[in-house]
């Protein structure tokens, strides 16, 4: 066979080879699928975002991978035990694990003390309104008591922080998870199995100033953090702080209670 036709064959062959082959590299590192892309990109959880965003070019699936993956915990929280001081003080015991990560030096026995109080029955024997004050006794399960709601817990936390908080109430819970975003634990009134209860676990009392549902399962802890399928709460009757829950059946349990959070505002 004539060497020039050898000589031409292979030179061509190996140009169509190199072609290919760069034209490969061109479409799989330089113009990439969007399959492609999805993969290249690291999972992230929302507060490394900002570490990655100047990385990628996509601000969409930044977006996209950042919600799906998100977890916020919030370091630093102390867990207070209500007991045995407080058998009912579960409200004040959360706000001062709220204000002391604040950096406020109070306690629960002083916030026991300092929250504005009404009986559990009046002189014409009308119950209480949690809305308007802590329903009759802090201190024991011997005398008569219920509880307290958002309201005067956050008139007593304004005494502490005048101007930084922010009660949320009546919000829906995406007003709870902005604040854990911004670095603030959030207060809460739930009930104390953290979910849904049957309807014959409430009451309604008639009140000098309005009815109210109640239930005597009705509890407060703090969320220090969450992601897709969990909350982290420091709960006063638990044992140690950052205890996970079920994130669907707390806040169905939660809007059950009326909605109620507080938070500092950062």
């Amino acid at each position: 066979m004539d060497k020039k036709f050898l000589l031409r064959t292979f030179s061509l062959g190996a140009l169509f080879l190199f072609t290919f082959l760069g034209a490969e590299k061109i479409r799989s590192i330089d113009n990439p699928t969007a399959e492609a892309r999805a993969d290249e990109v690291p999972k992230i959880t929302r507060t490394q975002a900002h570490v990655v965003t100047k990385n990628i070019d996509d601000k969409n699936l930044l977006k996209e991978f950042t919600n799906k993956e998100e977890k916020i915990i919030i370091d630093g929280v102390p867990h207070i035990s209500q007991l045995p001081e407080l058998q009912r003080g579960c409200e004040v015991t959360s706000l001062s694990m709220l204000l002391q990560y604040e950096g406020i030096a109070t306690d629960k026995m002083t916030l026991a003390k300092k929250i504005y109080k009404i009986p559990f029955r009046d002189a014409n024997y009308v119950r209480g309104n949690p809305y308007d004050g802590f329903v009759g006794d802090i201190y024991t399960f011997s005398k008569s008591g219920y509880g307290v709601y958002h309201g005067p817990v956050a008139n007593l936390a304004e005494t502490f922080l005048p101007g930084k908080i922010k009660d949320v109430t009546g919000q829906p819970f995406q007003a709870v998870t902005a604040l854990l975003d911004s670095g603030s634990p959030v207060w809460v009134i739930i009930n104390s199995t953290f979910a849904p209860l049957p309807e014959s676990e409430f009451t309604t009392w008639k009140t000098n100033t309005g009815d109210v549902k109640i239930t005597y399962n009705e509890h407060s802890v703090v969320i220090v953090g969450y992601d897709e399928n969990y909350l982290y709460i420091n709960d006063p009757l638990g044992s140690s702080g950052y205890k996970p829950v079920s994130r669907k059946a707390f806040e169905q349990a939660w809007i059950q209670m009326g909605s109620q959070a507080i938070g500092i505002q950062k």
